[in-house]
């Protein structure tokens, strides 16, 4: 498999392990897990951030009136929830070189995050989960993966989108005229309020100097084919 970056940090929405009525398809859950293996198998380096919509999202602590500060803790819990079901599913179909790291102090089930650490164990093989966001609230897991990025010195950032091939100037689901954008600077995020990703992650970028592919997790192997370079996708850098 020829592979198009030798180290990159994946940036998962939660919706995409969401089924119709659950808060995970097994079905879609294992295709994520056998392409990760896939991948770990033809020696990429994968680190990996994943959200937590599928379980949580802000919205709901406001309609439920609590505050943010305590909606975002709860949202890291999400993530984690997210990391430990990646981990199982890796581990029941026998890639049990996984590691998880966690901002937030949870000693039975995961590890204290460390950066050095972190590069070793990519060296050595093993997909490396990222939870609990930043450990802080008020940043997004786009800012958690900008800063995993460049804290395990990824090539790229890969941030899968579900359903859309990439970056547009307005929604492309609703608006067929949308146009894509096949590059991008950091400041195209900024100036032109793209809705990519929060835009505290996009300044993080462009100060680490972090490349990140937006791609379309949706299509039958779409994260192999991404890693080959063989999917559109959306590219920015400076």
């Amino acid at each position: 498999m020829d592979l198009k970056y030798k180290r990159v940090l994946l940036k998962l929405s939660g919706e995409a392990l969401k089924g119709e009525n659950e808060i995970y398809d097994k079905e879609k859950l294992d295709e994520i897990v056998d392409q990760l293996i896939t991948l770990a198998n033809n020696n990429l380096q994968l680190g990996i951030v994943i959200g937590g919509g599928n379980i949580w999202r802000g919205k709901l602590a406001s309609d439920l009136g609590i505050p943010q500060l305590n909606g975002d803790y709860m949202g890291m819990m999400a993530t984690l929830m997210n990391v430990l079901a990646l981990q199982a599913r890796l581990n029941e179909k026998g890639y049990n070189k996984v590691i998880v790291y966690s901002a937030l102090d949870v000693r039975t089930i995961s590890s204290a995050y460390n950066f050095i650490e972190a590069r070793q164990k990519l060296e050595e093989g093993y997909i490396v989960l990222f939870a609990t966001g930043t450990g802080y609230g008020y940043f997004t897991t786009d800012t958690t993966a900008t800063i995993r990025g460049i804290e395990i010195d990824a090539d790229a950032i890969l941030m899968a989108k579900n359903g859309v091939k990439g970056v547009y100037d307005s929604d492309p689901k609703v608006n067929p005229n949308a146009k894509f954008f096949e590059k991008l600077t950091y400041n195209d995020i900024v100036e032109k309020d793209l809705q990519v990703m929060d835009q505290t992650a996009a300044i993080l970028a462009k100060n680490g100097n972090m490349k990140i592919e937006v791609f379309d997790m949706s299509g039958k192997d779409n994260l192999v084919k991404m890693a080959e370079g063989k999917l559109p996708s959306t590219t920015i850098s400076k």
